[in-house]
């Protein structure tokens, strides 16, 4: 068996002197190592060799399958290198035609109109503030105005992780976090943007959400600062000729609330189908910050007012951009995205 092994050994590194291409030589290592090949037949006689010569043809077999396995695949390297070669002598490269464009990205429009309303905000004096996305109860709730028992938590409470630990609703805890951290500093300025999460799924509503919300806090803060900051950023965002007006509404944490609409961005306020033939668009809720919230976040209520309002991102992304579901911020298809 010694012998044989020998023999294959040195027959097969003579027959890989000749010219082959990868078909041949892939069918000549199948027809020497492979499962029905010469070595392993040749193995299968093992049992016949004495026990003590076992352990001394076995690792000359092992010796052998590693030596050839190397000679194979240097002729395999040298098969590839001599097509390679043979293919750049055939075809001729022209090296002054320009290259292949790469394809750029783009920055989402999530992003971009996030990026856009915290240049607006900052240039009317505001900072940024940002916050945990996993809140307590206290923070999301609580501190708000809206207690365990309150029923405007019903149109809120959603991913709870334990009965005191959710996924935050609103981005209006960051208020609360800052006012704490400020410890009842003055002016305070601060927008906050961040992903929000709730129990809704629809054309118009996702489960996981942006949105962006301020706050101002100073000695006589008035409901017409807050329509003058309100008004400067629908001008900035949807164009000069923006108008806007507030109507009564309600919201635990503040007090008077108003939701806020701007001019139809399609007709311009004349009325259509998208304004329901009323010239107007809702964006947002504000209203003047509830004197039980100050006071959550350190501040005296009879010292500050102050305001704060709130707005879905992926609304306001939509009537810029004329988008008509908002499941296409999601659904990452190339066609969409590339657009912006």
């Amino acid at each position: 068996m010694r012998q044989q092994l020998e023999e294959i050994k040195e027959k097969t590194k003579k027959v890989l002197e000749e010219n082959f291409n990868s078909e041949e030589l892939n069918d000549l290592k199948v027809k020497i190592l492979g499962k029905k090949g010469e070595l392993t037949t040749i193995l299968k006689e093992m049992g016949k060799v004495s026990a003590e010569e076992r352990p001394v043809i076995g690792q000359l077999a092992n010796q052998v399958r590693d030596e050839l396995q190397q000679v194979f695949a240097e002729k395999q390297q040298e098969i590839k290198n001599k097509e390679l070669e043979n293919k750049l002598k055939e075809e001729t490269i022209d090296v002054t035609l320009p290259g292949r464009e790469m394809k750029k990205g783009s920055i989402h429009p999530i992003t971009k109109t996030i990026m856009e309303a915290e240049d607006i905000f900052i240039g009317l004096g505001f900072e940024i503030a940002e916050g945990p996305e996993i809140e307590t109860d206290f923070y999301n709730f609580e501190a708000l105005n809206l207690p365990k028992d309150h029923p405007a938590r019903d149109m809120q409470d959603s991913f709870y992780i334990t009965p005191e630990v959710l996924l935050r609703t609103h981005t209006s805890p960051v208020q609360i976090r800052s006012m704490i951290e400020k410890k009842s500093e003055i002016p305070l300025k601060i927008i906050c943007p961040g992903k929000v999460y709730r129990r809704d799924d629809d054309a118009t509503h996702s489960p996981m959400f942006h949105q962006i919300e301020g706050l101002v806090i100073d000695k006589n803060i008035r409901m017409s600062d807050l329509k003058g900051v309100l008004l400067t950023f629908a001008r900035e965002m949807f164009g000069t000729e923006q108008k806007i007006r507030l109507r009564p509404s309600f919201f635990p944490f503040t007090e008077p609330s108003a939701e806020v609409d701007i001019s139809c961005v399609m007709c311009g306020g004349k009325g259509c189908r998208v304004c329901k033939q009323t010239g107007w668009l809702e964006i947002l809720g504000s209203g003047m910050v509830h004197p039980n919230v100050l006071r959550y976040g350190g501040y005296d209520p009879e010292e500050v007012s102050a305001f704060a309002f709130g707005m879905g991102v992926e609304r306001i992304a939509m009537l810029k951009y004329g988008i008509n579901d908002l499941r296409l911020f999601y659904e990452n298809d190339v066609r969409f995205l590339s657009q912006f």
